[in-house]
């Protein structure tokens, strides 16, 4: 049975993006074994605090977490665009658990690196109050192309699939609940 995981980067319990996570676990859950992690349910310091040079013991909450990623097939992250990209404590999360000889390994001597984890895939659903058309050719993306690139393809997760919701601020409740059908019934195809 497919294994995905659903990351909830947002810092608020009682934020949309929470709707969102809990949706598509709903609608997931009925073709494969999901988990769901909020990140503001987790204990850890989201800052690496010594870079690369130095390895920071996982707290328990983050080596929960990595071994669910590694188990995972499909992974989903829910989160809200501020400032053009994932919000601080997401940010945090990834720069912790993400790590060399885990999710990347860098090659001897070479500009090149192993991607650690090839063979899962990735749906992004992510909130902006700014609209999707000007997100793209206004800004360029960097939000969804930090994460699709910098982050899930340079460990080999693809295809990375993005579902923006947006503008959020102005959606009206029957809009947020045509967004919470869509995102299940992307959970029930398993996408």
């Amino acid at each position: 049975m497919k294994k995905i995981l659903i990351i909830n980067g947002h810092p608020d319990s009682q934020s949309f993006c929470k709707e969102i996570a809990q949706r598509y676990f709903k609608g997931a859950n009925k073709v494969a074994q999901c988990e769901l992690i909020n990140l503001e349910e987790l204990e850890f310091s989201p800052i690496l605090k010594h870079g690369y040079r130095k390895r920071t013991q996982l707290e328990p909450d983050l080596q929960q977490a990595w071994e669910a990623i590694k188990a995972a097939d499909h992974l989903v992250f829910v989160y809200p665009n501020w400032w053009g990209t994932q919000p601080a404590l997401l940010k945090g999360f990834i720069d912790r658990v993400f790590l060399p000889g885990r999710a990347f390994r860098y090659r001897e001597n070479s500009v090149f690196w192993d991607k650690l984890l090839k063979g899962k895939t990735a749906r992004l659903f992510v909130t902006m109050d700014t609209p999707k058309w000007y997100y793209r050719l206004v800004f360029k993306q960097p939000g969804h192309e930090a994460m699709r690139k910098g982050v899930l393809h340079f460990c080999g997760v693809k295809p990375v699939k993005i579902t923006a919701f947006s503008p959020l601020k102005t959606s009206s409740a029957a809009k947020r609940l045509k967004w919470l059908e869509q995102v299940e019934q992307l959970g029930a195809a398993g996408r």
